[in-house]
């Protein structure tokens, strides 16, 4: 059984979540200037991936068990090195310059660091709890 102490109300309370969704409103602002052809490809697949992160993050908050936020942390930690390797790509295509690639880099570091300190927190207590 696991450990509800410390919980949030809701998942929008959870800092995480709301940084999450800035970086993915940062991805949507930057893909607007894509080329028209990657409407399907490298746009899509970078706006997915970024609105993968805070979904998995809600989704996981609302299975009302630890075990299970962490299995959704880490989907959105993946999401979010997909996206990082997408912004990579978008920018060796020169399709971001090289100040919003590293804004985008800067954002989801910020994301990353925060998903992986709830993990380390989540892990620990769970250790407690055994």
């Amino acid at each position: 059984m696991s450990s509800q102490i410390g919980r949030t109300r809701h998942y929008r309370d959870l800092i995480v979540w709301q940084k999450a969704m800035q970086f993915t409103q940062a991805i949507y602002s930057a893909t607007q200037s894509f080329p028209r052809d990657e409407v399907y490809g490298l746009t899509s697949q970078l706006r997915r991936a970024a609105v993968s992160v805070p979904s998995n993050i809600a989704e996981g908050h609302g299975r009302l068990s630890d075990r299970s936020l962490r299995i959704f942390l880490a989907q959105a930690r993946g999401s979010l090195y997909e996206v990082e390797t997408q912004v990579q790509i978008a920018s060796t295509l020169g399709y971001l310059d090289a100040a919003a690639a590293e804004g985008l880099a800067t954002s989801s570091a910020e994301v990353g660091r925060l998903i992986n300190g709830l993990l380390r927190t989540l892990r620990a207590r769970e250790d407690e709890a055994s």
